[in-house]
């Protein structure tokens, strides 16, 4: 394990490479990423890195998101089957046919969704800058994909804007039940509720906090209570108790693990700085389109 930490080390100097991690990659992967984020910070760090190559060690839609930004990188997804199925439920064509049915307004697209899909929209947004981007857009109509639950925690936030979302989820936020609060709840009385707007309406209504996994991250730390009922994927607990160790934190759901975010290990991390393979490409004529919507969204965050 040492040797190939070192290995990793050297190789990335060597190839002048950057490795950027999700919050819900393993502590390991964590533990030796440049930079570890949400979707937010990870396209920040992909357009302005210096790097003749990006490990992206997430799932596929953040690769491509890096690959549409810094086009001139070798983008490597050392995981090359970790997809998303949120991402998986809408397309191009399932996309024209929701704005056919909504004409003239605009669609703002949650990152976590393909290139494709990207470009057929108007602007990006995250979970961490979604409200903001929401409240930029002059239209009283904006069609919100493909995340549902997104779509309905900020239409509440802002009720003079008809916000109609796509019917799409993310399976392990989705699975959280309110059943699991109350059950938390009166475990650790003492604990709050911090969950990811990607959870149900139900759910969220339950929580005492409500933000991406960044804001989550930093909720806690700047908190003055000592327990905290975590309700996103269980691979940010890392950076949590990392931050504050004297807090304890519990997950609210053994269900919030996402296989695919855990695909990634530090033997592919390594295979991808040596044999740079698992290459992620972006036809040039979407990639232009899909820039566009995430510049829109990288000026207003």
């Amino acid at each position: 394990m040492k040797d190939m930490l070192m290995e990793i080390d050297r190789l990335r100097k060597e190839k002048n490479a950057v490795i950027l991690a999700h919050n819900y990659q393993i502590p390991e992967i964590q533990d030796i990423a440049d930079v570890v984020g949400d979707s937010l910070k990870l396209s920040q760090e992909a357009a302005k890195t210096n790097a003749d190559i990006i490990i992206l060690s997430g799932v596929r839609f953040m690769a491509e998101s890096a690959k549409i930004l810094s086009p001139n990188k070798k983008v490597l997804l050392p995981a090359y089957d970790a997809g998303c199925p949120m991402a998986d439920m809408i397309d191009v064509n399932k996309l024209r046919d929701f704005k056919q049915k909504h004409s003239n307004a605009p669609v703002v697209c949650y990152v976590n969704s393909s290139a494709e899909v990207k470009a057929e929209s108007d602007i990006c947004c995250t979970s961490s800058n979604a409200l903001k981007i929401i409240k930029s857009i002059e239209s009283d109509k904006i069609l919100f994909i493909p995340d549902m639950n997104l779509g309905d925690y900020i239409a509440k936030q802002v009720p003079e804007k008809e916000i109609i979302s796509y019917k799409g989820f993310c399976i392990t936020h989705h699975r959280v039940k309110q059943t699991d609060v109350s059950a938390v709840r009166e475990a650790y009385p003492k604990a709050l509720v911090l969950v990811h707007p990607e959870c149900s309406p139900g759910v969220v209504e339950k929580a005492d906090f409500v933000g991406s996994t960044s804001q989550i991250i930093s909720y806690a730390k700047q908190s003055k209570c000592k327990q905290f009922i975590i309700g996103t994927e269980m691979g940010v607990l890392n950076q949590l108790q990392k931050d504050n160790p004297e807090k304890r934190f519990y997950l609210l759901s053994l269900g919030l693990v996402c296989n695919n975010m855990k695909k990634t290990r530090l033997e592919d991390i390594y295979n991808a700085l040596v044999e740079e393979k698992h290459e992620i490409t972006v036809e040039e004529s979407i990639r232009q389109k899909a820039l566009i919507t995430l510049e829109n969204m990288l000026k207003i965050s």
